[in-house]
């Protein structure tokens, strides 16, 4: 007679809900990693970018320094997914040893949730601050006036740092949308 845990290890469900994690990890690290790239290059353009011009972008450093937090939570989530993709493919192994116990998958995708919430609220301190810095400037300009000011000038790597921050919020929304689906796909199967 097969014990409970060989007959669980092969049941459908469980088989159903490993393929899940594993598809759904897989989705979510290239989909992230995407973004992370954008992200990053976005930054790396306005970051090296100021160096080179005699005016550096004042403000802009508050959304440079929660972008780089942003995108540091970013490639932890990143990570993550991949860890998600080794439980599914724990799970699906026909050994009942090594597959993680249910409360461990739920905690994993919890701490999942908490990275993607915590890499959005970074991010959007940043994308606050750098629009903040945006709206400043086209304010202080002067319609139909050559502007003397340089320092007033919206300038394309001003808007690299807001296209780092709102990738950076994309990408944390798709963690946020994975981790919930595999939490609800999880949490609703005994």
């Amino acid at each position: 007679m097969q014990s409970e845990s060989a007959v669980r290890s092969h049941s459908p469900k469980l088989q159903e809900i490993a393929k899940t994690i594993r598809i759904t990890g897989w989705i979510a690290f290239w989909v992230q990693l995407a973004f992370a790239v954008v992200s990053s290059l976005a930054l790396l353009f306005a970051a090296t970018g100021r160096g080179f011009t005699n005016q550096p972008s004042r403000g802009l450093g508050a959304g440079i320094f929660w972008a780089i937090l942003g995108i540091i939570v970013l490639f932890f989530s990143i990570y993550w997914d991949f860890l998600y993709m080794r439980k599914g493919r724990f799970l699906a192994n026909p050994n009942p040893v090594l597959h993680p116990s249910k409360a461990d998958t739920v905690r994993a995708i919890k701490l999942g949730v908490v990275a993607s919430v915590i890499g959005i609220l970074l991010t959007l301190f940043g994308l606050g601050s750098t629009v903040g810095v945006l709206v400043a400037k086209s304010i202080s300009q002067p319609p139909g006036v050559a502007i003397t000011d340089p320092n007033k000038i919206i300038r394309a790597l001003d808007v690299f740092v807001l296209v780092a921050n709102v990738n950076g919020i994309a990408g944390h929304f798709v963690g946020l949308l994975a981790a919930l689906w595999l939490f609800i796909r999880i949490d609703h199967n005994p």
